[in-house]
């Protein structure tokens, strides 16, 4: 990984952030994100992706089903991934869901199958853990190896069931807001529409910060407080809902997977995944800078120790 310099002294400890500071901090981060090659970790994070969704899938909707209903999350995922990659690419995971799910399979196939679904939605959090403790300059310490595997598994499973629990969240404001704005446009039929997409837009913007500082702030095996994450998050956020409007410009015009013949939905997926990761980085990235920049302390967790960036 690359070696990012930073002055140490005790001006720049108490120093505090500044709007003016911003630049300097974006030029420190984009160096220091192009020097730990995060194409190559996006693109591991990206092939683990592929493998991860049938369980994460599958975890995902069965959740979502038992408060929402199956039929209506699936559709409302269904939308959701068309409106960003296109048909083909939710078509596919739409197959990839109706193929995951468990059918009349004897109860030690179904145990069996629950756990290769729990193992391999895990698998692209887990990665990702591997890619951001790089950023964070931490390692897992040879004498902790097992104990380090199984809190990070289950830490991974806690971030599938955030997943679908914020999801949750935002599909139920999304049909109270649709509610709302049904009953109000009788009455203020000009502007309730643009003030109920504007709001909407402020709660899925909310929902992705949440989930980026959840992310920043127990993924990587560190302990860092919330004045870091919150920043790193709401760059990061505004950074994806950026890219998220890029690419689904460009994946309309341009269709990147045709070339590709039946599996260009695949190549899609992997690339969505693959540009979404590149913006993590950058934000994980921004939440280092901003720590290291600021004086604000940080260490280990107890199961891995520090490792300095290679130059």
């Amino acid at each position: 990984m690359g070696l990012f310099n930073f002055k140490k002294n005790k001006k720049d400890e108490r120093e505090r952030f500044r709007i003016k500071h911003l630049p300097s901090l974006l030029k420190g981060t984009a160096k220091a994100w192009s020097q730990d090659d995060p194409w190559r970790h996006s693109a591991i994070v990206a092939y683990y992706a592929i493998l991860a969704l049938p369980g994460l899938m599958v975890i995902i909707i069965t959740m979502l089903g038992y408060l929402w209903g199956t039929k209506s999350a699936e559709g409302r995922i269904y939308d959701e991934i068309n409106s960003v990659m296109g048909q083909s690419a939710a078509d596919s995971i739409q197959s990839i869901m109706e193929n995951a799910a468990m059918g009349d399979s004897s109860l030690i196939a179904t145990i069996i199958g629950i756990g290769a679904l729990i193992f391999g939605a895990t698998g692209v959090f887990f990665h990702l853990q591997i890619s951001i403790n790089k950023i964070w300059q931490v390692e897992s310490d040879p004498k902790n190896q097992i104990l380090r595997y199984l809190i990070d598994r289950s830490k991974s499973f806690g971030f599938v069931l955030v997943i679908g629990f914020l999801m949750l969240i935002s599909f139920v404001i999304s049909a109270l807001l649709m509610a709302l704005q049904q009953y109000l446009q009788q009455w203020f039929p000009s502007i309730i529409y643009h003030l109920f997409w504007i709001a909407e837009l402020v709660i899925s913007f909310g929902v992705i910060t949440l989930l980026f500082a959840l992310i920043f702030k127990y993924l990587p095996d560190v302990h860092i407080g919330w004045r870091s994450v919150w920043i790193g998050a709401l760059i990061t956020s505004f950074l994806f809902a950026l890219g998220k409007e890029v690419l689904s410009f460009y994946f309309g015009q341009s269709n990147p997977g045709s070339v590709y013949g039946a599996a260009g939905s695949l190549i899609i997926i992997l690339l969505w995944v693959s540009y979404s990761c590149l913006i993590l980085f950058f934000g994980a990235e921004f939440t280092w800078i901003y720590t290291k920049r600021y004086g604000i302390k940080f260490r280990p967790k107890s199961y891995a120790k520090f490792e300095p960036k290679e130059g």
